[in-house]
């Protein structure tokens, strides 16, 4: 079964198969949750994307705002680990990043990360691309890379990165022209989980990833720099829940899920020690959407509820943490991890997938505050 137009052109999946509503669940257990997974396209439509043991399951609206949808429609994805990590760059391109095992004919398996690319809402993705791993000649070693994540800069190239073989960190970039440079190696060691990697409002790159003795950073002085190791963070992240979000001039606030306690935490540079955003815990990692609430500049935030399994909100004037910041459930129970964006009629848009595997949405109510609407299944 495959994604997507009738129309069939060199390097594109073949016509789409449509799977029943009910799908099947969006992730394996035994990998992490990633956030990310709703977005909008230049056409003003949301996507929701999720992977399964079968490939990529796609979710579409039929016009912006919806409520209708299409879907889900299955990318094909064989022998790539039900996992995903999605990048978005501003001429509204999906990237699709995940990690290929193969068995090889001396018994080994064989690693690639592999790349799809989706240019516009509902039509064509792009055959999986392999982009290899930082060890070409040694599946021992490629076998023991982390899971990717990848951003696009400023120019829109792509980059991802892995936690390699040595627990440091190699990225693989796109130049403008399409073609990918070699792995590069930026050191580092200790590195738990999957690395964060995202792009401040002048297209810098910073990436982090956790340890057991705190959260390490690399960032770009200039665009198109190498990376430089920046000031660690003395706080400890519970592995894959690390994420970012622009909140004002050129810098990057990041949140992740307390390794110990399991509340949720926001850092910057000028804030010196983690702040903790309201009371609860969490799981996986926080959706994250800043956006005009009232005409005030807000932070929102979306978690897994550890302790109901439920989906939770929250919600601060921008860089603001010390204001009480309240997590409020809503929806039945998910799995994975809730998603965050703007419909194409300016609506907070909150999605989570059922224990069932169902899509499910919720929608900004037409009234002052933030209150969404009941829940709807697609």
């Amino acid at each position: 079964m495959a994604v997507w137009s009738a129309r069939k052109s060199k390097g594109q999946l073949d016509a789409p198969q449509r799977r029943n509503a009910a799908a099947t669940p969006p992730s394996d257990t035994t990998l992490p949750a990633t956030t990310g997974w709703l977005l909008r396209g230049k056409d003003g439509r949301l996507t929701a994307y999720a992977p399964t043991t079968e490939g990529v399951l796609r979710w579409t609206e039929t016009r912006p705002g919806g409520p209708e949808w299409s879907g889900p429609d299955l990318i094909p994805a064989p022998g790539v680990l039900p996992y995903l990590s999605i990048a978005q760059g501003a001429d509204g391109y999906v990237h699709l990043l995940g990690l290929r095992r193969a068995r090889l004919a001396d018994g080994r398996t064989g690693v690639d990360v592999v790349h799809a690319l989706q240019y516009q809402s509902g039509l064509a993705v792009r055959d999986w691309h392999p982009l290899g791993t930082p060890y070409p000649r040694d599946p021992d070693l490629a076998e023991q890379i982390g899971l990717p994540s990848g951003v696009v800069n400023a120019q829109g190239s792509l980059h991802v990165f892995v936690r390699n073989a040595c627990a440091g960190v190699c990225g693989r970039s796109q130049g403008s022209s399409g073609r990918w440079g070699k792995w590069a190696d930026l050191k580092g060691k200790g590195v738990l989980g999957t690395v964060s990697a995202s792009t401040t409002s002048e297209g810098l790159m910073e990436i982090l990833a956790t340890t057991a003795d705190g959260i390490i950073r690399w960032e770009q002085e200039t665009a198109g720099m190498d990376f430089q190791r920046a000031e660690d963070i003395p706080a400890g992240a519970a592995p894959d829940s690390l994420t970012a979000e622009r909140t004002g001039g050129n810098r990057l606030t990041h949140f992740w899920h307390d390794a110990d306690d399991h509340m949720a935490r926001a850092w910057r540079p000028s804030t010196k020690e983690p702040i903790t955003l309201g009371t609860g815990t969490g799981t996986g990692p926080v959706a994250l959407l800043r956006t005009p609430v009232e005409g005030n500049d807000c932070t929102i935030l979306a978690r897994r509820d550890a302790a109901t399994g439920r989906p939770a909100l929250a919600a601060y004037p921008t860089e603001h943490e010390s204001l009480e910041c309240s997590w409020t459930l809503t929806g039945e129970p998910c799995a994975g991890a809730p998603a965050l964006a703007i419909d194409g009629r300016g609506r907070i848009v909150m999605a989570a997938f059922g224990t069932d595997g169902t899509l499910r949405v919720a929608r900004q109510k037409a009234e002052s505050g933030l209150a969404l609407e009941a829940w709807a299944r697609v």
